[in-house]
């Protein structure tokens, strides 16, 4: 059952990057057929950029309240409407208003991935899980292109639409009827049961077959979503700062990505199916990596325990106590982040140079090889240092990567045109590396600023209970 809902969980974290990247070769056909110009069009992407950030927000501490199974399907339900929508169709305001829909169903659902592994998976073994839902979100870039050029090619660009429907409600149907909850604010460990009516569609036939009642659980207040949850994590001493090096990495992705398919259509002359086709070196590099990448921070996080004397089980209860999270996570980044940022800087001078698309091509594998994998250990990172809200905390990461990334997209042709290619992507490679120091920085630190997080946490609740001693005394 873990590897099932590892799967579901990979691939829904699919859906949000491959909706925002198959929708770029149909961007002149959207806007011929609409009578309106490219820079209006342009709009749609950013407005999708903005609700990507702001979406997780919601979604995030509804699925810590309510579970993770009512959070994906509203998600999910919003998101199938908004396609269905957009494939019918034909006004630009209409156009601007499901884009935002679409992005709010499926950008939320990107911190439910995370947050479904949190709880199914202990620390101990935490990485590798990681790793396979970052494949779901760095194949999306790279498939995503590819499926748009040959659907618009071939069918118009209403296809593409069509088929995002049908591609999230055919994942729709296993979840709903197989996937138990599993978020640990709702049903423990495991022990206690969830909602009556948040259950299995097999569990609701086996039962309904069988006669039996359901066994009550305890009752749960529901609340409207919070999002202010999210921004108070973005304040952490600790977090802030592991979420703005996790947002540099993330722009230096996304930014090669972004201007792939303009560089390669002014250097090489390529059409949309070309340039999409481009991509794939990109995403097969990403996948590789980031699941190997998983082995080898579960590996490290062994090798600290046995190195401290402590039991190589240790976590599986999702308790990080004193143990250096900091370092088992952070160690490995250091060789895959310098080896990045090479690549990238390779890649600048191989497009100021206009040499055989081939260097190019084998710099951008290398890049998805080295680069993703960083930020996804991070993002490991950010859920086990809240392990109680990991969808919230995630939903903190994708905030600010993601209004990291519209600010970077929104500037980054400006960068080519003043600075040049080779330059440009030497200054966003030099970023990264500047990250290096402040890692460390971070990896030395943060068990002392965990302590003295949990030390003031413990004061305030002791605080309280003699407050409300006192109270009950008079």
């Amino acid at each position: 059952m873990k590897i099932w809902i590892t799967i579901m969980a990979t691939v829904a974290s699919v859906v949000s990057p491959m909706t925002a990247h198959i929708y770029f070769p149909a961007l002149d056909a959207i806007a011929e057929e609409l009578n309106v110009t490219i820079s209006l069009i342009n709009l749609t992407l950013t407005s999708y950029m903005i609700f990507q950030g702001i979406s997780p927000t919601i979604f995030g501490d509804f699925g810590d309240m309510a579970g993770r199974r009512p959070a994906f399907i509203v998600a999910f339900v919003i998101y199938l409407f908004a396609n269905i929508g957009l494939a019918v169709q034909r006004d630009y305001a209409a156009l601007l208003v499901l884009r935002c829909l679409q992005s709010a169903g499926s950008s939320g659902t990107l911190a439910l991935s995370y947050a479904v592994v949190a709880d199914i998976t202990p620390t101990a073994e935490r990485g590798k899980y990681m790793g396979f839902v970052s494949v779901g979100i760095n194949i999306g870039p790279a498939i995503g292109p590819v499926i748009g050029g040959l659907l618009t090619q071939y069918l118009g660009w209403p296809s593409i639409f069509w088929f995002c429907a049908i591609f999230v409600a055919v994942w729709l149907i296993p979840w709903v009827a197989t996937i138990p909850e599993m978020c640990r604010n709702v049903v423990g460990n495991g022990t206690i049961p969830p909602q009556s009516w948040n259950i299995t569609l097999v569990e609701f036939l086996k039962r309904r077959k069988s006669g039996e009642k359901p066994e009550p659980g305890p009752k749960r207040k529901m609340r409207i979503p919070n999002p202010l949850g999210t921004l108070l994590i973005t304040f952490d001493k600790q977090m802030s700062q592991i979420l703005l090096i996790a947002a540099i990495i993330y722009c230096n992705f996304i930014l090669v990505a972004a201007t792939l398919s303009t560089l390669f259509t002014e250097i090489y002359n390529y059409n949309e199916l070309e340039v999409g086709l481009c991509f794939l070196p990109y995403g097969l590099g990403c996948c590789l990596t980031v699941v190997l990448q998983g082995y080898v921070v579960d590996w490290n996080y062994r090798r600290i325990a046995k190195k401290l004397g402590v039991d190589p089980s240790h976590g599986r209860r999702n308790e990080i106590g004193d143990f250096p999270i900091e370092s088992a996570r952070i160690q490995p980044i250091y060789p895959s982040l310098l080896a990045g940022a090479a690549a990238v800087i390779g890649y600048g001078w191989a497009l100021q140079a206009e040499t055989s698309v081939a260097v190019p091509l084998v710099l951008i594998f290398a890049i998805g090889m080295l680069v993703p994998s960083t930020f996804s250990i991070l993002n490991t990172l950010i859920v086990d240092l809240y392990p109680g809200s990991p969808a919230t905390a995630a939903a903190a990461n994708n905030l600010v990567r993601c209004l990291f990334g519209a600010g970077a997209t929104a500037v980054v042709d400006y960068m080519i045109d003043a600075m040049g290619r080779g330059w440009c992507f030497t200054f966003l490679a030099l970023l990264m590396v500047a990250c290096l120091p402040w890692l460390r920085f971070i990896e030395k630190r943060g068990p002392r600023w965990r302590a003295e997080k949990l030390q003031r946490k413990n004061s305030t609740d002791s605080e309280r209970e003699a407050e409300s001693g006192a109270a009950e005394t008079q």
